[in-house]
């Protein structure tokens, strides 16, 4: 995450369950269909069948779909 905001690229993240609006500076989302439609890119530690409508946006290194 901070590598890529070195570079000046904005990030949000996902997370339902946190209180607060904001994780290391970038602008927390709690539902899922506002993040899917305001990222341009997702990336994943792990891939989860709820991203398959969105697939073209999401980069992991979970490339079987099992870690």
């Amino acid at each position: 995450m901070k590598r890529i905001k070195a570079k000046g690229i904005p990030v949000i993240v996902y997370e339902p369950t946190m209180t607060e609006s904001t994780f290391y500076g970038s602008k927390v989302i709690k539902d899922l269909k506002e993040f899917k439609n305001y990222a341009e890119i997702i990336i994943a530690n792990r891939y989860d069948k709820m991203l398959s409508d969105v697939n073209e946006k999401v980069y992991t290194r979970d490339i079987l779909g099992r870690d």
